[in-house]
């Protein structure tokens, strides 16, 4: 390692000036040091650009929505104006004139609701307890606690609006599209993943004219069914014209209308489950399966024992996706019937969209984190439970 040597005189104890030798490292040294550093550190380096660039465009958004929602957005002359007003767009969601359009409509409560309201919150208590008594933690208590109170104020709403005779708003249009479309679409690709894994003809055509409609935009997918539901001119008219129906409009009922989105996204969605379902089912233990057809088990026993153990984990991961991306639905009910009729099909997503278009910022920044808390609770409630449920199989 080159070095620049300097020579100083220094006074002894024995009165005489010695000679001594001081080496200062120069300039290429410390060029090495530095590429040592960077060697050790290249990987942090490498991925440092990357976080700056997402945190840039994650974390940012979040605090501006978050201080948009607390604020009131007003155009101004050649520029805008945001006043401070607290949480006053969350109290009209709760409490306000924009109940009817978040919660819904509520209705007063009968024997069979109360009963009903009573039956959950029983339900919920002694899940606490249960936990309470076996493995508390602070942590995981406070979670839950969230979670419980999270399911009793949906319940709540549930019985105000859709039993008790009320019109449900948009969280509950948005839960009836995750919760019931995700199962359905669980369903129907965990059987084509089934049916395609066996020994029949032509099973890669299959293959690929199940995988077709998730390449479809959700726009055009919206599109097609709009026009394949019209009772009039549609494709289908002359067997509704046969069926005596053609005058009657799936639009103009509420049930009908929701029902129309969850068919439409299902057939979006299904092949996206199917696909990766069929991947996790191709994968069994041959050795396993084999074994288990030499000892006479029969298909149920063999799914029960053998395949849902394993492909469980993959299972929960493509559920778990799919859950993400169903609070986001806006293209399905927005194309297919504009949110109605009356808010019959709109999504939280749809009704921040809206708010926004009618330059109400503040309200669609609250509309926005009200639904990130919720498919956040969601999702994390949802991650625990398959966490304590794949230990079985551990």
């Amino acid at each position: 390692m080159p070095y620049l040597s300097v020579n100083h005189s220094a006074f002894c104890n024995t009165g005489r000036y010695m000679a001594v030798n001081v080496s200062i490292p120069n300039e290429t040294d410390r060029r090495e040091r530095v590429a040592q550093w960077v060697d050790r550190h290249s990987g942090r380096i490498m991925v440092l650009p990357a976080v700056l660039i997402l945190l840039a465009f994650a974390i940012f958004p979040l605090i501006a929505s978050a201080y948009l929602s607390l604020s009131r957005f007003a155009l101004a002359a050649g520029s805008f104006k945001l006043t401070f007003i607290g949480f006053y767009n969350y109290t009209r969601l709760f409490l306000g004139v924009q109940q009817y359009h978040f919660l819904g409509t509520f209705k007063p409560f009968g024997p069979l609701e109360w009963t009903l309201l009573a039956g959950v919150m029983l339900l919920l208590a002694a899940w606490l307890s249960r936990y309470a008594l076996t493995g508390f933690t602070p942590l995981g208590f406070a979670g839950r606690l969230i979670t419980a109170g999270l399911i009793g104020a949906v319940w709540f709403v549930v019985l105000a609006t859709a039993v008790a005779g009320g019109i449900p708003g948009t969280l509950l249009n948005t839960l009836l599209y995750v919760f019931v479309g995700v199962f359905v679409q669980f369903v129907l690709g965990l059987a084509l993943a089934l049916l395609c894994a066996q020994p029949i003809r032509s099973r890669s055509w299959f293959r690929v004219i199940f995988f077709i409609p998730v390449m479809v935009t959700p726009v055009g997918v919206a599109y097609i069914f709009r026009m394949l539901a019209d009772m009039q001119k549609g494709p289908f008219a002359p067997l509704s014209h046969f069926l005596g129906v053609s005058q009657w409009s799936w639009a103009t009922e509420a049930w009908s209308a929701r029902l129309m989105v969850l068919i439409g996204d299902t057939w979006q969605w299904t092949p996206f489950m199917f696909i990766v379902l069929l991947a996790a089912v191709e994968n069994q233990p041959r050795d396993q399966l084999e074994a288990a057809h030499l000892d006479g088990a029969g298909p149920f026993q063999i799914f029960k024992d053998i395949t849902w153990p394993t492909i469980a984990p993959v299972a929960a991961t493509v559920v778990l996706i799919r859950l993400i991306e169903a609070f986001k639905i806006i293209d399905m009910p927005n194309v297919l019937t504009a949110g109605g009729p009356g808010l019959a099909t709109e999504s939280l997503t749809l009704h921040s969209f809206i708010s926004w278009r009618t330059q109400d910022l503040g309200g669609s920044a609250a509309v926005g984190y009200l639904l990130l808390f919720v498919s956040t609770i969601t999702c994390v409630s949802f991650f625990n439970f398959v966490v304590r449920y794949t230990r079985r199989y551990q």
